[in-house]
């Protein structure tokens, strides 16, 4: 089985980046996805290194709306008190803008006019039998 995960909502903040000691991009950053009901909410967080990291960077903000794919990831680690902290996190090797630059709010479509009705064609007549009139 694989581990997949895809989703598509909007960055509650801007990604947090930071970088390794050999240099490597870390961004993590947190998508907001609505449930179907309308007045619920999941905060998915994310972590891109690498290129996917340098991209999120340059690219992902406060409020875009993203597609991000990658796979699950849980962890856990001893927090200053000594408790043992569980983490489920994505990690990310895919993240694309779902809506255009500049672009917040969905415009409406102007309706598209029909072509007209293209001539040039002939009628075949249905006793032709093999016979098409090629020209």
């Amino acid at each position: 089985m694989a581990n997949k995960w895809i989703g598509i909502g909007r960055l509650t903040k801007d990604p947090d980046v930071r970088f390794t000691q050999e240099g490597t991009c870390v961004a993590r950053y947190t998508v907001a996805i609505d449930r179907y009901k309308k007045d619920e909410t999941d905060f998915i967080p994310c972590v891109a290194f690498g290129k996917q990291g340098e991209l999120a960077q340059k690219y992902l903000a406060k409020g875009k709306k993203v597609f991000v794919s990658g796979r699950i990831q849980t962890g856990s680690y001893v927090n200053k008190n000594g408790t043992r902290i569980y983490t489920t996190e994505i990690v990310v090797d895919g993240q694309e803008f779902v809506e255009s630059k500049g672009r917040q709010e969905p415009q409406q479509e102007t309706p598209q006019e029909i072509p007209p009705k293209s001539e040039g064609f002939m009628e075949i007549p249905d006793d032709a039998e093999g016979e098409l009139p090629f020209i």
